[in-house]
């Protein structure tokens, strides 16, 4: 059975870090791209950031350009999300997906991931 496991959310003050993890398990995911979501109250799920299968190409909205950096771990099952800077507007439900985008957009949409996690809550005060 496919698990997407977030972990490493929290509270934070304004201008602080938090580094979110994310482990996939039930099949290989060395070939799949991992991408970063996330949902605040009354708003809808929007794309933060991605990476591919290799590691070698990321991907940001530009409201986290230059704050938050995707990586992954060697097994290519762990995918972490570095945030810096973070701002009260970052507050939100952050979710990990995996999947196997077809083109340079679709590593920004929810369309091009498979698997997701249940998410985690984080939450920046000003």
């Amino acid at each position: 059975q496919v698990q997407i496991q977030e972990s490493g959310g929290g509270f934070v003050q304004a201008g602080g870090s938090l580094r979110l993890s994310c482990a996939a398990s039930g099949r290989s995911f060395s070939a799949y791209a991992m991408g970063w979501f996330r949902q605040a109250p009354g708003k809808e799920r929007e794309f933060v950031g991605s990476i591919t299968w290799n590691g070698e190409n990321t991907y940001y909205s530009d409201s986290v350009k230059g704050r938050f950096t995707a990586s992954r771990g060697d097994a290519r099952n762990t995918a972490y999300l570095q945030m810096n800077s973070l701002k009260p507007e970052d507050t939100a439900v952050y979710y990990c997906a995996a999947g196997r985008p077809w083109s340079d957009s679709d590593y920004t949409r929810s369309s091009g991931y498979n698997y997701w996690g249940h998410g985690t809550q984080v939450t920046v005060s000003s």
